[in-house]
């Protein structure tokens, strides 16, 4: 009971990620400029995942630059991709940009697929393929490609994280080592767009994103975890699209078009039988 509860909560932590980001950055950035919303979404992060860990005694480590760096760039590409497109559509790329991520690696590592796993990763490119098509519904060009390349950064984020013994500790290790990266990013935003800023609103969104959405969204996922088989846990982050494109036409007013439920159906179609089927080490 416990770690389906925690399990629950913690997915809808990262369906609310998508929400409370386009809630914040729709408009072009009305309440808050991407960049600002990025940096106050780490930082309450980094001290939420402090505050968590410390109240368990534990210390923040096993974290690493490399691996900050791709969490940065997933913060950055999620903010920047939520100015232009919806949040039921940015979280399908999302999920689907690193789910093909985390499968092609294992492919490009030596790992054999078999056909049913082959059969999925196709139709969920197909899937991908289809919803970003050129079109009159098609998803803003820019914002697809970014939110294609923050899903890009969380699958490798993943991937450097497998076998990580303090999984929560390396987070806000990595939370914190990713400050310094938003400072950057600020500073660039300022050269391009000028002065940052944000409303009382926009900066309570952003901390919601970060503080609990986040911060606590993982540490839940994180106490869950242990007690899921990969497969399973796998399998049930495939709600986290639904929820937010369920959440988007509920709190945001955003419509589900035609495109938008065939393309995604397919998505998560092809990622759910690709994930069924387990690969298979090639023999060296």
């Amino acid at each position: 009971m416990r770690t389906g509860v925690f399990t629950v909560l913690a997915l809808v932590g990262f369906a609310a990620n998508s929400l409370l980001c386009r809630a914040a950055l729709a408009g072009g950035g009305r309440l808050i400029d991407a960049a600002s919303f990025t940096g106050v979404r780490l930082v309450s992060g980094a001290v939420v995942l402090a505050v968590l860990l410390r109240m368990r005694s534990g210390r923040r480590e096993g974290g690493s630059w490399p691996s900050a760096l791709a969490l940065f760039a997933y913060a950055a590409g999620f903010s920047l991709a939520y100015v232009r497109i919806g949040a039921g559509v940015g979280a399908l790329l999302l999920f689907g940009c690193v789910q093909a991520t985390m499968l092609g690696t294992g492919l490009v590592r030596g790992e054999r697929p078999r056909a049913r796993e082959v059969a999925g990763l196709l139709l969920a490119l197909g899937g991908l393929v289809g919803l970003t098509a050129p079109g009159a519904s098609a998803p803003d060009t820019v914002g697809a490609a970014l939110m294609a390349g923050a899903g890009v950064a969380w699958g490798v984020y993943s991937l450097r994280g497998r076998g990580n013994r303090t999984p929560l500790a390396a987070t806000a290790d990595n939370f914190l080592r990713s400050v310094p990266f938003t400072v950057a990013l600020s500073g660039v935003g300022w050269l391009v767009q000028g002065t940052p800023h944000a409303t009382g609103r926009g900066v309570a969104l952003a901390v919601a994103s970060g503080a609990l959405a986040s911060g606590v969204g993982y540490s839940l996922w994180y106490a869950a975890l242990p007690h899921l088989t990969a497969t399973r846990a796998a399998i049930v982050q495939l709600s986290v699209p639904v929820l937010a494109a369920v959440g988007g036409v509920l709190l945001l007013g955003e419509v589900v078009t035609l495109r938008l439920a065939l393309a995604g159906g397919a998505l998560l179609a092809g990622v759910l039988l690709a994930l069924s089927a387990k690969a298979v080490p090639a023999r060296r």
